[in-house]
C-alpha cells in the first residue's frame, strides 16, 4: 500500500517472486461459514522505480480483522470488514530494502505503525476501500471477482493522496543511486498497484 520500491540491490528483473504463504491473522475464533480471519489472505503490492516504471513487488504477511469479516457468503464476509496491517510484516525478499522502506518511508509519516481500513462492496464487481495512512483516511475504488470461495480485488493508489510526499522524497533520497535509471534520473513513483486475495 505504498510507495515501496527497490532499495536492496540493482535489479535487472523484478526481484520478487510470489510467496503464496498464508498471511497471518491475529486470532482465529470465528465459526461463521465465511470468515476473513480464517481465510488465506495474500496482500501483494507492486511499486515502481526508474523513469521507465520498473516494477518491484512485495507483500504484507500479517493482517488483523478489527470488526466484521463474517457472513454466509464470500461477498457478505468481505463487506464492511475493518482491518489493520502492521508495517513490520512488510516483505520484499530483501531485508535491506524492507528496513529502508520502514525507516525512511513509513517512519517519516504520522502514526503509521499500521495501515488500517475498511472494505465496502458496492455491486457485483466494484467496491471501495477506505485506507488510513499518515493520519489521513481516503477512499480507493477497487474492482473484484469471486470465483468459488476465492475473492480477489485490485486497486491502484497514489500515496500523494495521503500527503506522503515528504516520506516519498525521504525514501528516494536514501535510494537515489538504486533508483537512477539509464537516463540518469532518480525516480520513485507515487503510484502503487494492489492485488489482494482471500481464499475461504
Amino acid at each position: 500500500m505504498l510507495s515501496i520500491v527497490a532499495c536492496g540491490g540493482k535489479d535487472s528483473k523484478p526481484s520478487y517472486s510470489s510467496d503464496k504463504s498464508k498471511t497471518e491473522t491475529k486470532e482465529k475464533k470465528s465459526t461463521s461459514a465465511f470468515a476473513v480471519q480464517n481465510a488465506k489472505n495474500e496482500i501483494e503490492f507492486t511499486a515502481y522505480k526508474f523513469t521507465e516504471k520498473f516494477p518491484v513487488k512485495g507483500q504484507f504477511k500479517k493482517v488483523e480483522v478489527l470488526s466484521g469479516g463474517e457472513g454466509n457468503s464470500v461477498k457478505e464476509a468481505i463487506h464492511n470488514t475493518e482491518f489493520s496491517i502492521p508495517i513490520t510484516s512488510l516483505a520484499t525478499l530483501d531485508t535491506s530494502r524492507d528496513y529502508k522502506i520502514r525507516k525512511f518511508f513509513f517512519d517519516v509519516m504520522t502514526d503509521t505503525k499500521t495501515l488500517s481500513g475498511k472494505l465496502s462492496i458496492s455491486d457485483d464487481t466494484n467496491g471501495v476501500a477506505t485506507i488510513t495512512m499518515n493520519g489521513e483516511s481516503h477512499d480507493v475504488p477497487f474492482t473484484y471477482t469471486i470465483a468459488g470461495s476465492e475473492f480477489n480485488m485490485k486497486a491502484v493508489i497514489d500515496v500523494n493522496q495521503w500527503n506522503a510526499g515528504a516520506a516519498l522524497a525521504s525514501l528516494n533520497k536514501i535510494c537515489k543511486d538504486l533508483h537512477t535509471g539509464s537516463d540518469g534520473v532518480s525516480k520513485t513513483w507515487s503510484e502503487v498497484a494492489l492485488n489482494i486475495t482471500s481464499t475461504f
